[in-house]
């Protein structure tokens, strides 16, 4: 089984852009995942005012409906640009040279024109929600507490619309390798044996202590 991981930096142009967006993937990430962490201490509040009081969180699941884009959607980008999302890594680890590029630049485009698809998609479905001519400028609300529902619905459209970058980026780096038969491209994730991602990994906790 091979791993992923390790994005090669440079001087190029393609490079720059890279290290450029990845500051942006990362604040996404960090969003959902505090978006994650808080959902624990409402599950735990919610739970607690239902046992010792009688009295649940009111507009709980309003909430979490809210934040489900933030937690599903939001990271996507980061773990795609580092190979880390869900992959096919017992074929991919078979391949080497441009049949790899190739089968990874033909991956990239397919997942490209879904996410175009998509983003216009959600867009639009944002644009019917939103409407500053009413009250907190939303055409629809949540069921139990009535908070508007564009601001989530306008993050997937921002968040498929930074994945969209990096899928360009990478369709670039793909190409790059595959026209010029690149060993070790960079800007897109490299494909790495279990022991190569554990020495990466070992190596980033060296100092922890």
């Amino acid at each position: 089984m091979a791993g992923s991981g390790a994005v090669l930096e440079d001087s190029s142009l393609l490079s720059r852009l890279d290290r450029a967006l990845l500051p942006l993937e990362r604040v996404c990430a960090l969003i959902s995942g505090l978006a994650i962490f808080s959902l624990m201490f409402l599950a735990a509040y919610s739970v607690s005012g239902r046992k010792f009081f009688g009295t649940p969180m009111q507009g709980y699941v309003d909430i979490i409906e809210l934040m489900m884009p933030i937690i599903a959607i939001m990271g996507v980008a980061y773990v795609q640009r580092d190979g880390t999302h869900i992959r096919m890594d017992m074929l991919v680890s078979k391949l080497s040279g441009r049949t790899l590029w190739l089968f990874e630049l033909v991956s990239v485009l397919m997942i490209l024109i879904l996410m175009l698809a998509l983003m216009w998609g959600s867009w639009d479905h944002f644009a019917r929600s939103f409407d500053c001519a009413r009250p907190w400028c939303s055409k629809d609300s949540t069921t139990d507490i009535y908070l508007p529902l564009w601001p989530s619905k306008l993050v997937v459209p921002f968040a498929f619309g930074v994945l969209v970058l990096r899928l360009i980026l990478q369709v670039w780096g793909y190409s790059r390798a595959l026209v010029f038969n690149l060993e070790n491209p960079a800007g897109v994730p490299l494909n790495l044996t279990v022991a190569e991602q554990a020495a990466i990994e070992a190596r980033s906790l060296e100092g922890a202590d």
